[in-house]
């Protein structure tokens, strides 16, 4: 699966999940922010910078994830592998 299709699966697995996934201009101070995890109004959100590479924004949406017990939902297995050598699992063969 290539990043794009990696990318839009976290995304539609995080809204099943009620987390909102959203992409916006992060700057300030000459700095760019990739984002992150947060909570606003008792609503969970990832903030990605919307200039970030498809990796980094593939990374932050699984550390959002990850938050979340994901054992008793189904997951596409290339996801679910890929969740769990980010959550320190095997690496994939």
């Amino acid at each position: 699966m290539d990043d794009t299709a990696t990318l839009s699966q976290l995304e539609e697995l995080a809204q099943r999940l009620g987390i909102t996934v959203r992409y916006e201009a992060l700057k300030g101070d000459g700095l760019q922010h990739p984002g992150g995890f947060c909570r606003v109004h008792g609503q969970d959100v990832v903030i990605i910078n919307k200039k970030a590479p498809g990796m980094e924004k593939i990374h932050l949406i699984i550390d959002a994830l990850k938050r979340y017990d994901l054992s008793k939902i189904y997951i596409l297995p290339s996801l679910r592998e890929l969740l769990d050598v980010k959550n320190g699992g095997d690496t994939p063969c």
